[in-house]
Order: structure tokens, then sequence, then C-alpha cells
């Protein structure tokens, strides 16, 4: 089974009520309660994100936090590669990676492949579109005939 982490899960979560009112500051404790998640987990993901330059974080009594940029600037593969360090469905596919096995490996290149792939989805799809629901044909009920 391919997954991201749950950190991955809750940063596209959070981010997405963000991007439903940009201009709205937000502090992590209001943010936990809105979307059932602990506070020390949302504050790990919230200074996370801005120190990716995805949120801007502003001190005070009235301080919060709000979109460092517009949700149609964001995309998933920029979300999970701030949280992640980047996104590799195998080990071998990250492009640091170095394997023994290189020179032998007769799926290395496929799976560099698949990655891409993955990857280039995860760049197709933006903050502004995860604020919508996504409706796919055959999925779960759609129009058959």
């Amino acid at each position: 089974m391919i997954r991201m982490t749950r950190l991955s899960d809750y940063a596209i979560m959070l981010l997405t009520h963000f991007a439903r009112r940009p201009e709205e500051l937000r502090n992590a404790r209001d943010l936990a309660v809105q979307a059932h998640l602990p506070l020390p987990t949302v504050r790990k993901i919230m200074k996370l994100l801005a120190h990716h330059g995805m949120l801007d974080a502003r001190r005070g009594v009235k301080g919060g936090f709000n979109l460092a940029r517009q949700p149609e600037k964001l995309t998933l593969a920029d979300i999970v590669a701030a949280v992640e360090g980047g996104v590799s469905i195998t080990k071998c596919s990250a492009p640091e990676e170095r394997c023994r096995l290189e020179g032998l490996c007769p799926v290395r290149g496929n799976w560099r492949r698949i990655n891409r792939i993955v990857l280039d989805a995860l760049r197709g799809i933006t903050l502004a579109e995860m604020t919508r629901q996504l409706h796919f044909e055959g999925a779960g009920g759609g129009h058959g005939g």
C-alpha cells in the first residue's frame, strides 16, 4: 500500500481552512478545534508550513497565521514536499538515492517513471481545487447506463 503520512494529509486539510478565507488570521488553537486535531500536531504542522513559506506568522495578542501564497499557486506537491521532504514512491526512486543494486536493477527506471507521474499529478492539483469537492465519473455510484 502506498500512503502519505498523516502529517501531509493534515497539512492539506488545515491549509484548506486557510484557502477558504485567505484574508482571515487563524491561530493554532482555533484550527485544532475546527479540524478535530490535537493542538501539538497542528502547531507542528503550522510551524513547518511557515518555515517553507506557505504560511505567514503574525505575533501578538491579535496574531495568527494566514496564507503566504494564493491557493491557486500552491500545489499538493509543494505541500507534501514541505512536510515529507519530497515525493518518492520507493526509496530508490528519489533522485538523491544510491542503491548498491542500481546497476543491476531491471525496474529502477520504471519506478522513477511512476514517481514522475505521481509527482506530476500532485503538481496538477492546487490548494484552491482542494477546497472544492472533486467528482470523478465511475467513482462510487456515478452515471451508469
